[in-house]
C-alpha cells in the first residue's frame, strides 16, 4: 500500500507568513528517527550549545514552548500571589498569562507612540507598586525596546527583567542580542517565528544556578534524566521540586540546528522587504518602526505592522485584501480587552490611551523570507486601493 502524501495548502495568494523546510531539514528528522531516541537528548544539547553561541551567552535552556520559557523565568523568579508583573498590553496573551499562572497579578503598560509600539518606559515607572517584582518586556515586531532606560528602571527599584524575545531571535541592542540583557530570554520557535522547529522555545539566562534551577523545573525536578540513565550515567534519580514536563524533543531540536544556521540570512531578507514596504507605504500609513535598524538598535522584523489613517474601518480594509487573495491579521488584541483579563481582578488595566488608539487602527501585512519584491508591491497595491489611496 503506498503511502498518501497529505499536504496543506494555503487558500492565499501571498499568505502573511510562510514556513520553509528544505532537504536538509528532512535529513536532520530522519537522522532523529533513524537514532532510536526521540525525548530529550544529544541533539538538544547541542541545539543549546548553538543557540547560545548564536546570542552570546551560554546558558540556555530548550524547552516546548515559547509560553512554557516565560512560565519557567516567573517561576525561577519566586512569583506567586501578592506579585506583581508589569507587562505590555500590546502583546500575546501568553506573556501575561504565565505570570497568572504563577498567581502573581498582571499590571498593563502602555506603548511608546505610532513609531514604536514596545512598551513604554515612562508608564513603567508610573505603575511600579510596593508589590511590583518583575518587568516584562516583549520586543514587538522584532525591534527592541530601550533596554537602556529600563535597565535603569528595573536597577532603581530591584526589579527583575524578563524579556519576552518571542518575536527578536538575533536582534541586538548596542551590540548584544535580546533576550541576554536581562534576568531571563524567553524565545519562541512557533511555526510563523523567524525561525521555526513548529512548537519550541528557549529560556536563556546569565546566572547558572537559575539555568539549572529552570533545567529541573523543565523535568518534573528530576535530578537525573532519562538519556543519562540510558547512557548508565545514572542508575536512579530524585525528585528535589515539583517540575513540569516542559520538555523540548529530539525531532524538533534537530529542525532547530538547521533553521538556526540560515537565521542571519533569512533576519536581513526580512529587513530588506520591510524597507521596500517603508518606502512604498510612505505618507499612506503609520509605519512603526520606519526608521528601521541603527547602530544601537538591529531589528529583526518578525511582522509587518502598520497603523491605517483615523477613522478607517480596518474590517473593510481586511475584506478588501482578503478578496485579492492577500492574508492580513492583526497584532494584538490588547490583553485588556479581552473577556478573561478585562474581568479578571488579577489585572489592572488602566491608564492606557495610545494602546486604545493605536491597536484599533493596527494591521499586519504579509512579510517572510520568501516573499519576492513582486509580492510585497502588490499588498501595497491592494492596500492603496482599499484605502483609496
Amino acid at each position: 500500500m503506498s503511502a498518501e502524501r497529505a499536504e496543506v495548502k494555503s487558500p492565499w495568494r501571498i499568505p502573511l507568513a510562510a514556513i520553509h523546510m528544505g532537504e536538509e531539514e528532512k535529513a536532520a528528522v530522519l537522522e532523529v528517527l533513524e537514532s532510536g531516541w526521540l525525548t530529550l537528548g544529544p541533539r538538544t544539547e547541542r541545539f543549546e550549545r548553538e543557540l547560545g553561541a548564536a546570542l552570546g551567552t551560554g546558558h540556555v535552556a530548550a524547552v516546548s514552548s515559547g509560553t512554557a520559557a516565560l512560565h519557567l523565568a516567573y517561576l525561577a523568579l519566586g512569583l506567586g500571589p501578592g506579585d506583581e508583573v508589569i507587562v505590555p498590553s500590546l502583546t500575546f496573551v501568553a506573556t501575561a498569562n504565565a505570570a497568572l499562572a504563577c498567581g502573581a497579578s498582571v499590571v498593563l503598560a502602555d506603548v511608546v507612540g505610532p513609531h514604536d509600539l514596545c512598551i513604554d518606559p515612562e508608564d513603567i515607572e508610573k505603575k511600579i507598586t510596593p508589590r511590583t517584582k518583575a518587568i516584562a518586556v516583549v520586543h514587538y515586531a522584532g525591534f527592541p525596546c530601550d533596554m537602556d532606560r529600563i535597565a535603569a528602571i528595573a536597577s532603581r527599584h530591584g526589579l527583575a527583567v524578563v524579556e519576552d524575545a518571542a518575536h527578536a531571535p538575533l536582534a541586538t541592542w548596542r551590540g548584544q542580542a535580546v533576550g541576554t540583557l536581562g534576568d531571563f530570554g524567553c524565545f519562541s520557535f512557533f511555526s510563523n517565528k523567524n525561525m521555526t522547529t513548529g512548537e519550541g522555545g528557549a529560556v536563556v539566562t546569565r546566572d547558572a544556578d537559575r539555568l539549572a534551577n529552570v533545567r529541573l523545573l523543565r523535568s518534573h525536578g528530576v535530578t537525573a534524566q532519562t538519556f543519562q540513565r540510558h547512557q548508565g550515567g545514572a542508575l536512579s534519580y530524585d525528585v528535589v521540586l515539583p517540575g513540569y514536563n516542559y520538555r523540548i524533543d529530539e525531532i524538533r531540536s534537530a529542525l532547530g540546528l538547521v533553521q538556526l544556521k540560515r537565521l542571519a540570512e533569512r533576519n536581513e531578507r526580512r529587513r530588506r522587504l520591510s524597507r521596500r514596504y517603508q518606502r512604498t507605504l510612505e505618507g499612506v500609513v503609520g509605519l512603526p518602526f520606519a526608521g528601521g535598524s541603527a547602530a544601537h538598535r538591529v531589528g529583526v522584523c518578525h511582522i509587518m505592522p502598520v497603523i491605517l489613517p483615523s477613522g478607517t474601518d480596518r474590517d473593510e480594509v481586511r475584506r478588501n485584501l482578503h478578496g485579492r487573495g492577500i492574508q492580513t491579521s492583526v497584532h494584538y488584541p490588547p490583553i485588556h480587552s479581552l473577556s478573561f483579563h478585562r474581568a479578571s481582578d488579577r489585572i489592572r488595566t488602566a491608564g492606557l490611551p495610545k494602546v486604545d488608539d493605536l491597536a484599533a487602527r493596527e494591521l499586519t501585512l504579509p512579510l517572510y523570507p520568501e516573499m519576492s519584491e513582486a509580492d510585497v508591491d502588490e499588498v501595497c497595491a491592494g492596500l492603496r486601493a482599499a484605502l483609496g489611496r
